[in-house]
């Protein structure tokens, strides 16, 4: 069933009093609920002590904030822009956000057709550098693609950079893809990703804590992050520096008992220091799309096993490649006896052994002595670019 008209109606009006994640509001709301708390805070004069644990001062910036209220035209505003308003108790309501206790979103504004509950369920945040670099925007995109194409719903926060790619990358494979914002979602920020986030608005879903035409800040980014890491299955970081929102929200994810992954990056990138610390931290290194559905998907979900290419010498018996290793490197020729002494067989042995690699093409004979085929691989003994 969904949350009273009431109930609803006294949560929007919050999201323009208390600033997302504030814990004192957050545990007022849990203890008054919310049409109660609205009253305390709207009533005329404010009667003194009833709202505790908070400073005078706090209060007071409380009340001013109060006096501007509109949840009516939030309300209008929002289905205007076709949207809605989502409180908990809604049936599209993603419960794993309740992990974050009094921190708790009190409400979340959404445009896109979609239903949030339903793909939140299986969701994977790609996070990182605004600033990045070119390997890392090839990476988010490569990521937010492979997952997509996997069924996976990408999560990201529309900033410039890692965000961006990984959104893009969600998008150009025809997937799924929320776009979680530190303002309102009538709001495009970065003003220059304005088509970007309409885009996702019609694809998939454009969500955050803040009421309509609400402005970014930098508190308001950071507290953001928290509700990125607790929407989603994981966490993947692909490029942050030593103090970044992307590592902020991997150790929201860590806190909450989400995946924590990690891209890595070239030792000396100081946009990889950040996540080179979170995977000593105890996050899970990931390459690809397979490596990231491993870990955050279902039983069975399993990345392809990884090794070099196969040479024709790897299918060879252990007894006929040391035979193998025991012709002289540079294609110098040997005899059976001595061929048989390095492998350490008999004469006979060897021979046979030497006739059937001459038979594959890995040895060649010149009367009574053998050697490597010029066309053969590099010698076992011999190493690439070794003298």
């Amino acid at each position: 069933m969904p949350a009273p008209d009431d109930e609803r109606t006294a949560r929007a009006a919050l999201c323009r009093i208390l600033e997302p994640g504030d814990g004192h509001g957050g545990r007022w709301l849990r203890d008054l609920g919310p049409v109660e708390l609205l009253h305390r805070l709207t009533a005329k004069p404010y009667r003194s002590g009833s709202l505790g644990g908070a400073s005078d001062r706090r209060i007071e910036g409380l009340l001013r904030r109060a006096a501007r209220i509109r949840p009516g035209q939030d309300l209008e505003a929002i289905h205007a822009a076709g949207g809605r308003f989502i409180v908990p108790g809604d049936p599209e309501w993603p419960t794993q956000l309740d992990d974050l206790g009094a921190a708790r979103p009190l409400g979340l504004w959404i445009r896109g057709p979609h239903d949030l509950r339903r793909w939140a369920l299986r969701s994977v945040a790609l996070v990182g550098a605004r600033a990045c670099t070119p390997y890392g925007a090839h990476m988010a995109a490569d990521l937010g693609a492979g997952l997509a194409e996997r069924g996976w719903v990408v999560v990201s926060g529309a900033a410039a950079g890692v965000d961006a790619a990984a959104h893009r990358g969600a998008l150009g494979a025809d997937g799924a893809t929320i776009a979680v914002l530190a303002c309102g979602v009538d709001v495009a920020y970065p003003r220059g990703h304005t088509a970007l986030i309409d885009r996702i608005a019609r694809q998939g879903l454009v969500i955050g804590e803040l009421p309509p035409g609400d402005h970014p800040t930098p508190t308001r980014f950071i507290l953001r992050n928290r509700v990125i890491a607790a929407l989603t299955r994981g966490t993947v970081v692909v490029e942050a520096a030593h103090r970044s929102g992307a590592l902020a929200t991997a150790r929201d994810a860590q806190r909450l008992g989400r995946h924590t992954m990690g891209v890595p990056g070239p030792a000396t990138s100081a946009l990889s220091a950040g996540v080179h610390e979170l995977l000593r931290d105890g996050a899970v290194l990931v390459a690809d799309a397979d490596d990231v559905t491993e870990l955050v998907g279902a039983i069975g979900d399993l990345a392809p096993a990884r090794r070099g290419p196969v040479l024709p010498r790897d299918l060879l018996d252990p007894a006929t490649a040391r035979v193998l290793e025991a012709l002289p490197p540079a294609g110098r020729p040997a005899t059976p006896s001595d061929v048989a002494t390095d492998a350490g067989t008999s004469v006979d042995d060897a021979l046979g052994r030497l006739y059937e690699l001459h038979a594959l093409g890995h040895v060649a004979r010149e009367g009574d002595l053998w050697r490597l085929a010029p066309a053969a691989p590099h010698h076992p003994n011999t190493r690439r670019g070794a003298p």
